[in-house]
């Protein structure tokens, strides 16, 4: 018997936590989990499995040209950003239902609402309006991307906004060297639309080798990506209907679309994790041991809430390290060193 009305309460149906409640749901342990927006996180919703369907589409500008060369004669071509965003939303619909169903297959009472602390053994449904009890807490929230504030901040769009956009912009303003930023450059690129990409700093893809980076930075410039170093945005302003970039070389660009790609802050905020006494970083992660364990016992938390490593497996790993931790009696600490990255 338990005091509990669970012996698990997961916070956040992205991959680390829906690998978490389902593990321990298979184990036999009672668990429920919340999510408020979809299930799937960031990776299936807007991150990896959008972005991957928009890097096949993108590809193929180049796959026609090279077609020629192989004797094959290729007509007109007309690109529809509609039919894909469509195909792109049918895919991500299904991919969601997945999520929800395999983790409720396992067991878990799976909710479509938003779930906070409200103390170290409890949670408040807000959907509901009610308290349920928990031994333990995991909170597996994610990250969102954020846009730093300039005048005219307002106006950038960000990873989240760019898979719903209802058209495709015909000149885009990629801010950001990073994975996210270099990515979308490329896609939109290869989509048609005319794409310049800033970066504050000398190369993109800082943490890659220098060869690499250089390559990679050569070979954009090559297809067509107006790259640009050591330059940041000073402000942007509507201009007869698209917006007039002021940048801090002196020079200004009119686009259609400012793609702000230039970090990720942990979901955190509102979730009661103050008042429960967690300690938080000072970017607002959630600070954990190395069995993912905060400084209130009861309460844990993997992924990217955690602003260790901002990757999905990582997030799985780390999600399946907890349930050996917790409930296989198998102390276990997720291994992030030599953790294997592509672009």
């Amino acid at each position: 018997m338990t005091d509990f009305d669970y012996d698990l309460f997961v916070i956040g149906g992205g991959s680390g936590g829906v690998r978490s409640a389902r593990l321990a749901a298979e184990g036999g342990a009672k668990v429920a989990i919340a999510e408020e927006f979809r299930y799937g996180g960031t990776c299936v919703i807007r991150g990896c499995v959008p972005k991957k369907l928009m890097v096949y589409a993108s590809s193929f500008s180049e796959a026609f040209e090279d077609a020629r060369g192989f004797g094959w004669t290729v007509g007109a071509r007309r690109f529809d950003w509609s039919v894909l965003r469509a195909a792109k939303d049918a895919e991500i619909t299904r991919l969601e239902g997945l999520y929800a169903k395999n983790v409720g297959a396992a067991g878990a009472d799976v909710f479509r609402q938003r779930a906070e602390i409200a103390g170290p053994h409890d949670i408040r449904l807000t959907g509901d309006n009610r308290i349920v009890t928990a031994k333990h807490i995991l909170v597996a929230t994610g990250g969102a991307p954020f846009v730093p504030p300039f005048p005219g901040s307002e106006h950038a769009i960000t990873s989240n906004d760019i898979f719903d956009l209802p058209d495709l912009p015909r000149r885009t303003l990629v801010v950001g060297g990073g994975y996210i930023a270099s990515e979308f450059a490329c896609i939109l690129n290869g989509l048609g639309s005319k794409v310049t990409q800033i970066y504050r700093k000398d190369l993109i893809l800082r943490g890659f080798d220098d060869d690499l980076r250089k390559h990679v930075s050569d070979e954009m410039a090559g297809k067509g990506v107006d790259l640009r170093y050591n330059v940041d945005v000073e402000s942007v302003a509507p201009s007869n209907g698209a917006y007039r970039v002021s940048l801090t070389s002196g020079d200004a660009l009119e686009v259609d679309c400012v793609f702000y790609a230039t970090g990720r802050k942990p979901n955190t905020a509102g979730l009661g994790l103050e008042a429960a006494g967690v300690e938080l970083g000072k970017g607002g992660e959630v600070v954990v041991n190395d069995y993912s364990q905060t400084n209130i016992p009861s309460i844990h938390a993997v992924g990217d809430v955690t602003n260790r490593v901002q990757l999905t497996p990582v997030a799985i790993k780390e999600g399946a390290a907890f349930v050996e931790t917790v409930f296989n009696a198998n102390p276990t600490r997720p291994d992030h060193t030599d953790i294997a990255t592509a672009v």
